[in-house]
């Protein structure tokens, strides 16, 4: 027995050890801290909960016209959404004039909906009509109180053209008499509404304020019958500008957190048996080669799972399907490889030649195999819409991970037993 060819392979069962232990505890080492997959994992829609939304361009645009318009609705939407602190988002478009929106985990899914479409078409103007500072010229948006009554508000800065031209504007305003002759009544004076400000937001006035200074300093307020989640989404909606069209919704549907976590856990107790079956039929079928195929196996598993963390890639319940497809090829691959060795040592190889033998002969078959997989993978990825990316990119990457535990981390777990001279049986081998 080589004492180094001992330790190698008790050095690879203990780094597979320490990353199921690490998967399922995390870990922390001073500053640095792994969190536990149950923790880092984003969970996709029908796992988590929460709502998504089909939403409809209205316009008549085509080509490329109906592209650009596509692409700025997709970014209005998503500046929206994030600075309305909604978890995990996932926007894409889907065929040539739709956008489809998941909001995992979020709890009034009307009132989210509600928010992100709507056009919120902002406009400052005075009494009347002329438009004096529109959204677009809105530097910053943000929830405030007023110092006196403590009422949420929202506070708004405009840009150097903004600003200017609510300076002019205020100017204007200020120089007004606060009071003018009741036309009704020429002895008695009612307010002059000409000194105000009239806040439109989306053909509706939301605010009218006196104005009694010029306000120089490109910022001003909202005020009105606001509480802080409705003040927070319109500050929300102003910071992500105006949408380029109106949307229509088309689709709607919310899915309750219990339901998903009942599924997860349902394809994750199917997937633990499944797994445990195979590892159990590898190690009576293929014994001392059903042994390392089954530490690949679980290498393999970690790879993929922690691979999905680093990409930070969302597990939605089509992608567990794709993680045990991949458990079933990397499987396969193992397989095919060992009956390849066992033919070898049928026809009076040594173990050693058998194992080279073996792998070098399997090795075109797994690749026709995983490559052809993989082809398909992609073309799901670049056509398929939600959960079926999530299946293509956990399909890529255990393919990608089979062929690395199946070709080379069995084969050489296999080398190493080999060289530890202490199983000379063909037997333990499965021939």
């Amino acid at each position: 027995m080589k004492t180094k060819n001992v330790l190698v392979f008790l050095l690879i069962l203990a780094i597979v050890g320490a990353g199921i232990y690490i998967a399922f505890n995390g870990l922390k080492v001073g500053e640095f801290t792994i969190d536990p997959v149950s923790d880092s994992m984003k969970l996709g829609l029908d796992i988590k909960g929460g709502a998504y939304v089909i939403l409809e361009a209205d316009t008549g645009a085509q080509g490329d016209e109906l592209k650009g318009i596509m692409e700025q609705t997709k970014e209005v939407l998503t500046r929206r959404i994030n600075a309305m602190g909604l978890t995990e988002p996932n926007i894409v478009l889907e065929g040539e004039n739709r956008i489809r929106i998941e909001l995992p985990g979020v709890q009034n899914t009307q009132e989210a909906i509600e928010a992100i479409g709507r056009t919120a078409q902002l406009q400052f103007m005075k009494s009347d009509g002329e438009v004096v500072v529109t959204g677009d010229q809105v530097k910053d948006a943000r929830l405030s109180f007023d110092p006196e009554t403590q009422q949420p508000t929202v506070s708004l800065e405009f840009d150097s053209e903004g600003a200017r031209a609510f300076q002019i504007a205020t100017r204007e305003l200020a120089a007004l008499p606060d009071q003018v002759p009741n036309p009704e009544n020429s002895e008695q004076f009612i307010f002059n509404y000409d000194k105000s400000i009239i806040i439109v937001l989306d053909d509706q006035i939301i605010s009218s304020p006196m104005v009694n200074d010029e306000i120089p300093n490109g910022q001003a307020y909202i005020s009105g019958n606001f509480t802080t989640d409705s003040a927070s989404n319109l500050a929300a909606l102003i910071r992500g500008g105006a949408l380029p069209v109106n949307l229509i919704e088309i689709q709607t549907s919310a899915i309750g957190p219990t339901l998903g976590i009942d599924s997860l856990n349902t394809s994750l107790d199917a997937a633990w048996v499944g797994i445990l079956l195979v590892l159990l039929f590898m190690l009576i079928y293929y014994r001392v080669p059903g042994f390392v195929a089954n530490v690949a196996l679980i290498l393999y598993i970690l790879i993929v799972i922690f691979a999905l963390v680093g990409l930070n890639a969302t597990l939605t319940l089509p992608g567990v399907a794709g993680l045990i497809l991949g458990v079933g090829m990397a499987v396969d691959a193992n397989v095919i490889i060992f009956e390849r060795l066992k033919e070898e040592l049928r026809n009076g190889k040594t173990i050693r030649s058998s194992i080279d033998s073996g792998f070098s002969k399997a090795l075109r078959t797994i690749l026709d195999a995983n490559i052809t997989t993989f082809i398909a993978a992609i073309v799901l990825y670049y056509f398929g819409l939600g959960p079926i990316k999530g299946f293509a990119v956990t399909l890529m990457i255990g393919i990608l991970a089979s062929m690395f535990t199946a070709v080379f981390v069995t084969k050489f777990l296999l080398k190493q037993i080999v060289k530890m001279d202490i199983f000379k049986n063909t037997k333990l081998f499965g021939a």
